[in-house]
């Protein structure tokens, strides 16, 4: 298997980049770093299942809004994500950031909301810009990097 994800030094808060073929997939991992910062997703049980609608004016708050409802499913719902399916992403043509079409994106978060079952190890308060970064590969195989700071 190839890297999803790897955890990056950072002074305060926490940090990762993502790793991708696609868009889709290099979000979807971001997904998952970022709920490595409090639970361990690869233990977590998926019985549950959460719809994920969202737009954005660009891709940047695309990828904090959906990393946001992570955090926000813990609090609301006691929901814990274990993995990320069947995530959509729609680029609107001729894009430019703040006019036109939003930027949409769908996806399928399983989990679980016995939260009780599974030890919390930490809490991301934010998503940030700081020091944002999302990436195509212009490399032999292509493929896409996402960059986030999360503060804890």
């Amino acid at each position: 298997m190839t890297e999803r994800y790897r955890i990056l030094d950072h002074p305060a808060d926490g940090k990762f980049r993502a790793f991708g073929a696609t868009l889709e997939e290099a979000f979807a991992n971001a997904a998952l770093a970022c709920a490595s910062f409090m639970w361990d997703w690869e233990k977590i049980e998926r019985r549950v299942e959460h719809r994920i609608a969202l737009e954005g004016f660009d891709l940047p708050q695309l990828l904090v809004k959906f990393l946001g409802e992570i955090p926000y499913l813990l609090d609301v719902k006691n929901f814990l994500l274990g993995g990320v399916e069947d995530l959509k992403i729609e680029i609107p043509p001729n894009s430019e950031p703040g006019g036109g079409a939003p930027f949409k994106l769908t996806a399928r978060f399983l989990g679980d909301d016995r939260i009780d079952r599974y030890e919390l190890f930490g809490d991301v308060k934010a998503i940030t810009y700081n020091e944002m970064k999302i990436e195509s590969c212009d490399c032999e195989g292509g493929g896409w990097t996402v960059q986030v700071v999360v503060d804890l």
